[in-house]
């Protein structure tokens, strides 16, 4: 992850490694901590032998004005999730990612490993409303598990904003978006995970925007 960092152009202060590691060129100044510092001061139960201090570096609302599809998390809290989410939007193809007021740090360390580097690569922005996003001309398309048309019947290749909320109470009924979509699903399951959520819609916007059309004919 610190070489991802260093590679993608951030700002790496400096990397503390457990005896014998081989630091990172371009990652800061080296610093050698002794026998199970590690250990102790590590957030993993078996850390790697480096850690890295990293200055913060997200993006700005002007990068909504020229998006063609993002990602909104709407009060995410958990970040095993939203790593996730950062993983699949860029996988997708998508612009950015946008973080509502609420939403879990996006530096927390979770965040960062479960994004396996699409942190340091896809710009993130940070503390945006749902009507920042409207104002960019993007359409807020929310998510729900009880209301709204079938994820493959709408037309993600306009400009779209894919919205998922909290893991816990999902996005209200009154939430600031243009339209609903759902994801059909059998049994007796109430939702999907909302990183698993997130994965099916980013992918069905990259299905349409390669074949340039949903799969029932828009009217």
């Amino acid at each position: 992850m610190v070489a991802e960092a260093v590679t993608a152009g951030w700002t790496v202060e400096s990397q503390y490694l457990a005896p014998g590691a081989d630091p990172i060129d371009g990652a800061g100044s080296v610093h050698y901590l002794a026998p199970g510092v590690m250990e102790k001061v590590a957030t993993t139960e078996a850390p790697q032998p480096i850690i890295a201090v990293v200055a913060r570096r997200f993006a700005l609302l002007d990068v909504l004005a020229t998006a063609s599809f993002v990602l909104v998390a709407d009060g995410v809290s958990d970040p095993g999730n939203l790593g996730t989410m950062l993983r699949s939007a860029e996988a997708s193809g998508a612009d950015a990612l946008v973080l509502t007021p609420g939403s879990v740090d996006p530096s927390n360390p979770k965040v960062v490993r479960a994004s396996a580097g699409s942190i340091f690569r896809l710009p993130i922005v940070e503390k945006a409303t749902l009507e920042d996003v409207a104002r960019a001309g993007l359409i807020r398309l929310g998510t729900s598990s009880h209301t709204g048309r079938e994820y493959t019947s709408v037309d993600c290749t306009r400009r779209v904003a894919v919205v998922l909320g909290n893991e816990a109470h999902g996005m209200s009924d009154s939430s600031a978006v243009d339209e609903w979509v759902s994801i059909p699903h059998v049994g007796q399951a109430e939702s999907l995970n909302v990183a698993m959520a997130a994965t099916v819609l980013c992918f069905e916007v990259a299905r349409q925007r390669r074949s340039g059309s949903s799969t029932v004919e828009m009217s």
